[in-house]
This record gives C-alpha cells, structure tokens and sequence, in this order.
C-alpha cells in the first residue's frame, strides 16, 4: 500500500513504474532488474494498472467484449474471434459479470460494474503486477467493499502484486501486507502493515492515523494533528520537509536544516527522520545508509 495526502507523489511513482514519466534519478526494481525508461511489451504484459474513474479508462463506442480483448491481442497475440471470447468470458466470470455482459457499451453499466470491467482487462495478460491507484475512491461505500474483497479474492486465488494507491488508511489496512507512508515525493515511512497501524512512529504517519479518529473534543490522546497545508513541491522547505507542519515533541532547529536520515525501528519498519518522536526513541536504532530501493525490496 501507497498512501499519502493528495498531491504528495502516489501517483506519480505508478507514472514512473509505467514509464509515463521520466526518473530523473535512481532505478526502480522489478523481478531483480531495473525498469527501463523505454516501457517494453513484455513489461506491459507484467505490469498493468487500474485507474481511479471508470469513464475515464473506458472507450464509449467499444463493447465490453472489445474492451477486454486487446490486451489479449495485442500482448498476448491472440486473434482468433471465438478463443477471444472464451476468454472474455472467463475474465467476465473472474469479477462476477455475466456473458449478457459482454456485448454491452460502458455507459450500460453502474460504476462498480465499470470498475470490474477494469480490472478484467487489467487481469487479461495474466500480470505479476498490478497498479491500483485509487480504485474505489470514485464509488459508493458498499460497492468500494465489494471491490475490496474480489481484489483480495483475485489476490488469494492467483498470487496477484498489488500496489494499491490511497489516501483511506482503512481501506489500506483491509488489503496491504506492507505500507509506504509518502509526503512531498519521498518516503516517510515503511513497514508492515501491523507495524504502522500498531506503532506508527514517524510524525507524519502518527498524524495521519490519529485524524482518523471521530473528533470527541473530550479526547485527550491526540498528540500529533497536521496543520497548514503541503508546500509546493516545485520549492520545498530547506531541510526535513515536513518540519513546518510537524509538532513533534522532538523537533529541533536541525529540522529545518539537515536532510532526514533512515532509521530502523524494527526489523522490516522504517522512518525517515531527524528526531523522532522522544516517546519513540527508547525503541529505535540507526541504520546503515541503504538506500530507498533496498528497503522496498525487502
């Protein structure tokens, strides 16, 4: 899971997985060996992704059974009419639509029928990887549930990667093994899932999670609300970028001076931080300068 406040980079890095946008630095791995900047048909094969609005990722004049098959010819080379319906039908199946479906235009269909529609077409060339990036932020309440448990079904049955794109922490806590908190286009914090939902550390991620919480003005264990709004990436604050908003009981000047080191909480749990948290700092240890990649190939 990806999460982060709109407009911290999410996006952006499935941009650059995809090869959309150009990496001005560094690699990103996959299956052990560095994503080139030209997107091949193989890695298209591998990688697919599933957009937040369903009309936007959907051709109004093609018919579902369209839709879904080019992936299939146009990676998978497959041409013949009656193996692709076959498999249409399959894919169909996969997500709970029907064969009445498959000759049908999109505007037929409610939103989470179009998502689902999506996400066969995502599935068609058989990926390893795929990007959701917001996939149930357009839909109604009970419907982001139930495309919450197929995802998590498809997952279990076929052994799907997922990179799942949000700003709802619960709907992160529900489907992802392991967290990447962003702010500004960097890394704030990683770990599993347990890890930042039962010992957040950095700051920021404590933040995030305690504004989840019902506002009762009784409440006294708020320790950390974010205020002001993220300053524009284009001129971000010199040192930690997050030291304008931070109330930390840990900050310091060198905040606002000196870039943000990794430091291991734990095994598999890192933050990104100066100071932390002083009610954290009995349970952290520096760590060797690895950089950002080696901790998400971990």
């Amino acid at each position: 899971g990806l999460v982060g406040e709109s407009g911290c980079g999410k996006t952006t890095v499935a941009n650059a997985i995809l090869g959309l946008v150009p990496k001005e630095s560094g690699d990103i791995i996959f299956d052990g060996e560095p994503i080139p900047n030209k997107f091949s048909r193989i890695l298209r094969q591998k990688i697919q992704i599933v957009f937040q609005d369903p009309d936007a990722s959907l051709n109004p004049r093609m018919k579902v059974v369209n839709i879904i098959a080019e992936p299939l010819k146009n990676l998978l080379g497959i041409t013949k009419g009656d193996e692709l319906r076959r498999r249409v039908l399959k894919l169909l199946e996969e997500v709970s639509l029907k064969r009445e479906h498959m000759d049908r235009y999109p505007h037929e269909f409610s939103g989470g029928q179009k998502q689902r529609i999506i996400i066969a077409r995502a599935l068609a060339s058989n990926p390893e990887l795929i990007i959701l990036d917001e996939p149930t932020s357009a839909l109604d309440v009970s419907v982001q549930a139930q495309i919450l448990n197929l995802l998590k079904a498809l997952q279990k049955t076929y052994g799907y990667g997922f990179l799942f794109i949000t700003h709802n922490l619960a709907v992160v806590n529900h489907i992802a093994d392991r967290v990447a908190v962003m702010y500004l286009g960097k890394f704030v914090e990683i770990g599993k899932t347990e890890q930042i939902f039962s010992k957040p550390t950095h700051p920021y991620t404590i933040a995030l999670l305690e504004s989840r919480t019902e506002l009762d003005p009784t409440n006294k264990e708020i320790r950390f609300v974010i205020k002001g709004e993220v300053p524009s990436p284009i001129a971000p604050p010199p040192g930690c970028t997050f030291n304008p908003r931070c109330v930390s009981d840990a900050k310091t000047k060198e905040c606002m001076r000196e870039t943000p080191h990794r430091i291991e909480i734990e095994e598999g749990h890192y933050i990104w931080c100066l100071n932390p948290p002083v009610s954290m700092q009995g349970d952290i240890s520096l760590s060797s300068n690895e950089s950002d990649t080696d901790v998400l190939e971990n």
